[in-house]
């Protein structure tokens, strides 16, 4: 069976003054579609540095990621744009949402940058019900108009995910998601993307945390920037 996503012999170093730092040292990786796959690891061992390679957030110095048997280094930056838009969700551990915006038009912003002005105001009122429906699920149906300061830090993470969700996409690459959170508000969002997982999406997680790692269906580990076992 043909991977969603692969990445094959990633290695990424930064400058670091007259350094260089090796982040990543030849790592390979891949996600069957509805798997549900943990990165673990040290702080520094690469995770996110992974996690954002594979979204093309950033670049490999040597190496490959493959997306549905695609070399994504091939494409285009539009289409590379499009790829991250459409067939990736990201969450992060700080949320990242806009304060000037309220929680609905937050979790519209996907779907404003896939239809452009005129088709986000074509499909306006569709668009609009679907991000209310999504946002009803995770639980945040009396929130649509508050904007990000009003909510706790659950709430705002469950807004990152709707958000992350907006465009369905085939992967959810999620950095540190309960990492800014308390245990209890952190085992609530881990419930919700076991939930997303047994409903078919398949998600990457990073985190530092083995407890959470090991709810999910696969724990790789990272170590000075190599996966071992």
């Amino acid at each position: 069976m043909n991977a969603l996503i692969a990445a094959r012999n990633i290695h990424k170093s930064y400058p670091m003054g007259k350094q260089t730092l090796h982040v990543l040292k030849g790592v390979s990786l891949q996600a069957q579609a509805g798997s549900f796959i943990a990165i673990v690891g040290a702080s520094g061992s690469g995770k996110s540095t992974l996690l954002h390679i594979l979204g093309t957030l950033d670049k490999p110095d040597q190496g490959s990621v493959e997306f549905e048997g695609k070399d994504l280094s091939r494409l285009s930056a539009g289409r590379l744009n499009k790829y991250r838009n459409r067939s990736v969700g990201f969450i992060f551990q700080f949320y990242h949402l806009l304060n000037e915006l309220n929680v609905l038009e937050n979790t519209l912003l996907p779907t404003m940058i896939s239809n452009g002005s005129a088709g986000y105001l074509r499909r306006k009122k569709e668009l609009q019900d679907s991000a209310a429906a999504l946002l009803e699920r995770l639980g945040l149906s009396g929130r649509l108009r508050h904007r990000p300061f009003e909510l706790s830090g659950g709430e705002r993470q469950r807004v990152a995910i709707a958000r992350a969700l907006m465009n369905k996409p085939a992967l959810l690459l999620a950095d540190e998601p309960t990492g800014n959170l308390d245990s209890k508000t952190g085992s609530g969002i881990l419930e919700i993307l076991k939930e997303l997982n047994r409903a078919g999406q398949t998600i990457i997680l990073v985190t530092h945390d083995v407890r959470i790692a090991q709810e999910a269906g696969e724990i790789v580990r990272l170590e000075d920037g190599k996966i071992v076992q």
